[in-house]
């Protein structure tokens, strides 16, 4: 647990970024707004991960999963968040996938021949049983 209030605080650097990213250009934020919008986001992200745990507890859970943060999102009535945060866990899944699947093509292609070494190979056997 936090042993300071200010030990929930997001990093300022994280929370400047994404106010930039989300503003055009031409728009400056002064040091007050971003402290604010920072202070915003703790707070909103504390009051989501309490929901959340709510719905994990509600089903004999200590973990809180995607499912139990969609849930508490629903419950504390922010349900347009939901769409745009399943598109990006789908995003998140499927970029994980891609790796794990990259993953174990690069251990099969080091561990066994590569590709090309085994159908060269099942060729010259089934030449070889061809002449016989």
């Amino acid at each position: 647990m936090a042993e300071k209030l200010e030990d929930l605080n997001l990093p300022n650097t994280i929370v400047t970024r994404l106010i930039k990213d989300a503003l055009p250009d031409n728009v400056n934020v002064s040091k007050e707004a971003r402290m604010a919008v920072a202070k915003a986001a703790s707070v909103f992200v504390l009051y989501l991960t309490n929901s959340s745990n709510v719905v994990a507890m509600a089903a004999n859970r200590k973990t809180i999963n995607a499912n139990d943060v969609l849930q508490g999102l629903k419950e504390a009535d922010f349900v347009d968040f939901i769409p745009p945060l399943q598109e990006a866990l789908e995003g998140f899944k499927k970029s994980q996938r891609e790796k794990k699947d990259a993953s174990a093509k690069k251990k099969k292609d080091k561990d066994g021949k590569p590709e090309e070494m085994e159908v060269e190979e099942n060729e010259a056997a089934e030449n070889s049983e061809t002449e016989n």
